[in-house]
């Protein structure tokens, strides 16, 4: 099988369990409704992000805002789609880890347009917390992104590791 479709499919799938989970949350829970899953650590809620990663802009009253945030999405979604399905040419060819890392942020990076198109903001529900410490609330396209970012930095790290004992 083709490289690009096996990226562009793994891209639909974390596309898909976004969208899938978004669903469950926003037909089972009322915005700003929680349910504990793991006492003291873990909640599902249903909260609404109109800003960035982590609430950036959040509390910019604009409707740039909106603009500005999908414009940016569209532009790294396009740009790693573009590198996913550019056909290989010698000794150019993307290496699996790099590949499949650009595939998650795609997925994900999609996932999150689809919601700032339709909607305006983004539903995240995951939430993690320690005592006071609360990290902001997330979903699944988040979690595809964050980790496809982790994995280019590590293929990143490895290659320069490489480059270095040559």
């Amino acid at each position: 099988m083709r490289p690009r479709f096996v990226s562009f499919g793994i891209a639909a799938v974390v596309f898909a369990l976004d969208r899938l989970t978004k669903v469950l949350v926003e037909d089972h829970l009322a915005v700003w409704e929680a349910r504990v899953v793991i006492p003291g650590f873990f909640n599902i809620v249903h909260a609404r992000n109109r800003g960035a990663a982590f609430s950036i802009l959040a509390d910019l009253n604009s409707d740039w805002r909106t603009l500005l945030l999908v414009g940016l999405s569209l532009a790294v979604a396009a740009f790693v789609a573009v590198l996913l399905w550019q056909p290989p040419r010698k000794g150019t060819a993307l290496p699996p880890l790099t590949r499949f890392a650009l595939a998650l942020v795609l997925g994900g990076a999609a996932g999150n347009l689809y919601d700032r198109i339709l909607y305006g903001s983004v539903t995240d529900f995951l939430e993690l917390y320690v005592h006071r410490f609360i990290w902001p609330a997330f979903n699944v396209a988040d979690s595809a992104i964050t980790i496809g970012a982790c994995l280019l930095l590590a293929d990143l790290w490895r290659g320069r590791k490489q480059a270095v004992h040559i």
